[in-house]
């Protein structure tokens, strides 16, 4: 099952194991274009805690590749910053573990 389509103006996050359990969402949509390191602010300012709980032990994908994550504190004018684009499906990842 593929996820719809966002909205014009945004990109599709989906939400996998502890990601969607901290959001109450197996997916959303976002507004683009967003710097990649502003990612994880965003999240957080919308779901209080999920950078430590989450965010910072889980892996990120942009369209099925996987990404790394930049410091937030990278500045603006930065040649290589991954943008995330509208129309864009961005993962988050988190551990899993089994037994």
């Amino acid at each position: 099952m593929s996820a719809p389509k966002p909205p014009k103006g945004h990109f599709n996050i989906l939400y996998f194991a502890s990601a969607s359990s901290h959001t109450g969402k197996d997916m959303e949509a976002l507004p683009a274009p967003l710097p990649l390191r502003k990612l994880f602010d965003t999240l957080e300012e919308r779901y209080q805690g999920i950078r430590e709980t989450v965010l910072d032990h889980s892996l990120v994908t942009i369209n099925m590749s996987y990404v790394d994550m930049p410091s937030s504190e990278v500045e603006d004018g930065e040649d290589n910053a991954v943008v995330i684009q509208e129309g864009d499906e961005v993962a988050i990842i988190p551990p899993v573990s089994s037994g």
